[in-house]
């Protein structure tokens, strides 16, 4: 079956509303699908009927040690209250002020960006982020493309990184886990180091996102050994932002016995 529990709107950091979204879900044969936007869950208010199954969706962005950690959590109220409301409200303060630092240090080096241009490239995003300050940028002419400004300007060696502040993982554990979410590790192939996953599994983790487009047959070979050994569910996801960094677009091709214990837990 072909199923999508990682993709992202205009809400975010996506390239497509949420109507466009759903309409490309429903173009590649996805059954059952998430919107998981960072720190945001609008796209469920803008949300079209559709045939196929919606399950809600967040990705939270956390911070252990300097390094970031994504947590997916599926299945709660698509109109959050409480621990996990208070969750996205703090990161999403967060961020702004990490943009508006940035923009400041993108000044200062010669880059004379304003926060008004960033925030027209977020087009009333909750979660402003660094992708925001690279399209505006380039949409002003300073920067040739979005790679070259991650490359050689907000970047962890670039003259106006700044250094997130995101809430802590188990903190995002604990807020989906107390609005009747399932909580889960999102593509654990990016991360640095493995033993993560014991740990968050400690901390109430519940699942892991197994399937993920960039994990090689070796990743998905551990990820999946990894979940039976410490009894988490797995989940799969495109991770889809925009058409020209998703080749395969949205949609993951999964058996559906792998991703069942995930599916009930849902229902």
């Amino acid at each position: 079956m072909i199923v999508d529990f990682h993709s992202h709107t205009t809400n975010s950091d996506g390239s497509l509303s949420t109507a466009e979204l759903v309409a490309a879900m429903e173009r590649r044969g996805v059954a059952v699908f998430s919107i998981t936007d960072h720190d945001s869950t609008r796209a469920y208010a803008e949300m079209p009927a559709t045939r196929a199954r919606v399950v809600t969706g967040i990705e939270i962005n956390t911070t252990r040690d300097g390094v970031d950690v994504h947590i997916l959590g599926f299945g709660f109220s698509p109109s959050p209250d409480g621990a996990l409301a208070r969750t996205l409200k703090a990161n999403q303060d967060a961020r702004r002020v990490r943009i508006r630092t940035m923009v400041e240090r993108l000044v200062r080096a010669g880059y004379p960006l304003t926060d008004a241009m960033v925030d027209a490239e977020a087009q009333g995003s909750e979660s402003l982020g660094r992708p925001h300050v690279a399209k505006a940028l380039v949409r002003a002419g300073m920067v040739r493309d979005v790679q070259t400004v991650f490359n050689e300007l907000i970047s962890r060696s670039g003259p106006a990184y700044v250094p997130s502040t995101h809430i802590s993982a188990p903190e995002a554990i604990d807020a989906i886990a107390k609005s009747g979410g399932v909580p889960v590790l999102a593509h654990p192939g990016r991360l640095d180091d493995y033993g993560i996953i014991d740990e968050l599994a400690e901390r109430g983790l519940v699942g892991i996102e197994v399937f993920y487009p960039t994990h090689s047959t070796a990743q998905v070979a551990h990820f999946r050994a990894q979940a039976a050994r410490l009894g988490l569910v797995m989940t799969a996801g495109s991770d889809f932002h925009d058409h020209r960094w998703n080749a395969s677009v949205v949609g993951v091709e999964v058996d559906r016995g792998d991703i069942e214990p995930f599916l009930e837990m849902v229902a």
